[in-house]
């Protein structure tokens, strides 16, 4: 009886939450953009006034991966960073809500995706890295609608929004894939048919399915699936981030090819190069990365270290 309760509890829960999310997505979503980051920046405010868990970890993880500012720069980058992470919680819902006309509208330019045309007409497939810079949601509807993509993603915990997930982000076309091996068999036949597949790439991975490597010159837990993807397939990845243009001017998408051999033999070799790649956008605009995530308290575990002594 006590667990039927539970079960029972937990989809109420559910439920509600799933609920919520949707009367907010309708709410937050009729903003304009500038309605919209107006609200983000309030927000922003909010979370370096307040000092609280948010902005400690923006100011330990810019300690640890850009200690060639000093307090006071670092200080600004993480008021400006706090900001600009407000900003995109807002936006999400616009982009998740507003029909595609408005989507569209708001995207100034997308440079660089004639690249991934071309090698998506060869036949070739591609792949797409999209760190957590800018305003990867609107990137990723953009990306889709240009193109047959299929974007991974890892499923939250809770299955109803989970269900949520997988329709606002599907809406323009893309198919979701989650990550866990039905999902990467479903990238596989993606990429040998010829479509793009877009990852996060710099997501903290499960316990064995990562290797440690260096992310800013600090130890972090990194994903090992592209390098995989990369080698099964011999697809070209490219980099892709939506940069936010200052007074509500919309997005700039970015698109580049990867220069760092994200496909090398050695796994840890592989995964610091990509890490390198993510380095690499996230220096063109450090404001607009996530540095609300705590990318290194995953850690390896006792067997994938011992694993990793053994490579080397």
């Amino acid at each position: 009886m006590s667990r039927k309760r539970d079960d029972w509890r937990r989809r109420l829960r559910g439920r509600l939450r799933l609920g919520f999310a949707r009367l907010m997505l309708r709410l937050l979503g009729a903003l304009s953009l500038r309605g919209a980051q107006r609200l983000g920046r309030a927000l922003g405010r909010l979370f370096w006034l307040v000092n609280g868990k948010t902005r400690h970890t923006v100011e330990e993880n810019l300690a640890r991966c850009l200690p060639e500012l000093d307090e006071a720069e670092r200080a600004r980058l993480a008021r400006r960073s706090l900001i600009e992470t407000g900003m995109g919680l807002i936006e999400t819902a616009p982009a998740w809500h507003w029909d595609r006309s408005q989507v569209e509208a708001a995207v100034h330019d997308m440079p660089g995706f004639e690249a991934i045309e071309q090698a998506l007409a060869a036949g070739r497939g591609a792949i797409l890295l999209a760190p957590h810079i800018g305003n990867w949601e609107l990137g990723g509807l953009m990306t889709a609608a240009r193109a047959p993509t299929t974007i991974m993603y890892r499923p939250p915990r809770e299955p109803a929004m989970e269900a949520l997930l997988v329709e606002v982000r599907s809406r323009f076309g893309a198919d979701m894939a989650p990550a866990n091996l039905g999902g990467v068999r479903k990238a596989l036949r993606a990429l040998k048919r010829g479509e793009l597949v877009a990852i996060l790439p710099d997501q903290a991975p499960r316990h064995g399915e990562g290797v440690m490597a260096p992310f800013f010159d600090q130890p972090a837990l990194t994903m090992t699936l592209i390098r995989t993807l990369v080698r099964r397939t011999g697809a070209p990845a490219f980099t892709g981030w939506a940069e936010r243009l200052p007074d509500a001017r919309g997005f700039r998408i970015h698109y580049e090819p990867v220069a760092e051999p994200i496909d090398h033999e050695d796994p840890v070799e592989a995964a610091a190069a990509l890490n390198r790649e993510v380095e690499r956008v996230v220096r063109e605009n450090p404001a607009q990365y996530q540095w609300t995530y705590r990318r290194f308290r995953r850690q390896a575990s006792g067997r994938e270290r011992r694993e990793q002594r053994r490579q080397d």
